[in-house]
């Protein structure tokens, strides 16, 4: 009878909820797992894909937070974003020792980079899910497209810094032969 009542109670308590691309429990859960796949032995380079997903999504909850403040300047997500991104130096200070490495055109740090690169793919797949959305007239393909989207770019692109790891150890042979 008690549930029956708090249930009843509850329809007219419950506010609208808001779309948010970035769940927090999911949040939570990724950076959770980062400590644990360190421990685990995954590379730092597939390690740092994962903290750079998930530093952009505590930039983007930042983001919601300063919307609800109404604190507007200009290049505010930019900034917001970079900044988030750029705390991956005081996550891992006393672990990782700063080596860099010619990556391509880049010549930084194989953690560094790999944690911008994360970044960068969850934002970018986060925009083509808004445009595959559009597409299809404003409706997903699938239940749950804006969760898989970024997702199976996050794994497609680990799956390749595993099998093709950037982050060698210091004095280790790039190849072998």
């Amino acid at each position: 009878m008690f549930l029956s009542l708090l249930l009843l109670l509850s329809v007219f308590v419950i506010k609208p909820a808001l779309a948010n691309p970035a769940c927090a429990v999911c949040t939570i859960a990724v950076g959770a797992s980062l400590e644990i796949a360190r421990r685990l032995g995954v590379d730092d380079s597939v390690v740092g894909v994962w903290a750079g997903a998930f530093l952009a999504l505590l930039g983007y909850w930042t983001i919601k937070w300063f919307d609800r403040k109404n604190w507007n300047f200009y290049g505010r997500d930019f900034v917001l974003l970079a900044l988030s991104v750029a705390m991956i130096g005081f996550v891992y200070i006393g672990q990782l020792t700063y080596h860099s490495e010619v990556i391509g055109v880049f010549y930084l740090d194989p953690f560094l980079f790999s944690t911008i690169l994360g970044a960068v793919v969850l934002v970018l797949s986060a925009r083509f899910y808004q445009w595959m959305k559009a597409k299809n007239g404003g409706h997903a393909h699938f239940p749950f497209e804006k969760v898989v989207v970024p997702v199976a770019a996050l794994v497609l692109t680990s799956f390749y810094f595993y099998y093709y790891p950037i982050c060698q150890q210091v004095g280790e042979e790039l190849y072998s032969f």
